[in-house]
């Protein structure tokens, strides 16, 4: 089952697809656009290109679990897709993704001025693994 994970922003959203089994992360893209309508079009229609099956919306709460603005907006993303979909749309969990990936990106040499196209869809990448990662431990859960 092909899952993809949105890493929803402002000016940009990356977004990565794990592979057909839904255990590994997979190929990643960005839709660059700041408003929400033609980000839901392009998500609906990447999702119906790639064969997605499920829909993981990152979710940044405050570090208190509070939701923020930018949750918010999240969790607005979410319901229009739901609202456009019968696919399930789960929202997730994404507190400091973004941050990591900044430190991954430097950690792999990226120059920060480099980095503004490539760090939401390893925000996107680090989503779908933590998902993933979940998924995997409830499966093996279930087993016992």
């Amino acid at each position: 089952m092909k899952i993809m994970a949105i890493d929803y922003g402002d000016n940009r959203t990356g977004v990565a697809l794990s592979d057909a089994t839904g255990f590994l992360t997979g190929r990643t893209f960005l839709i660059k656009s700041r408003k929400q309508g033609a980000v839901v079009e392009q998500l609906l229609a990447l999702a119906q290109e790639q064969g997605a099956q499920e829909l993981v919306v990152g979710h940044p709460l405050n570090m208190d679990g509070t939701i923020g603005h930018r949750a918010e907006k999240c969790q607005k993303l979410a319901q229009r897709l739901r609202e456009r979909t019968d696919l399930p749309v789960i929202l997730w969990d994404e507190r400091r993704t973004t941050v990591d990936a900044h430190r991954i990106l430097g950690e792999q040499g990226v120059r920060a001025i480099n980095r503004k196209d490539k760090v939401d869809a390893v925000a996107a990448s680090l989503i779908l693994e933590g998902y993933l990662a979940r998924k995997r431990i409830q499966r093996e859960q279930e087993a016992l």
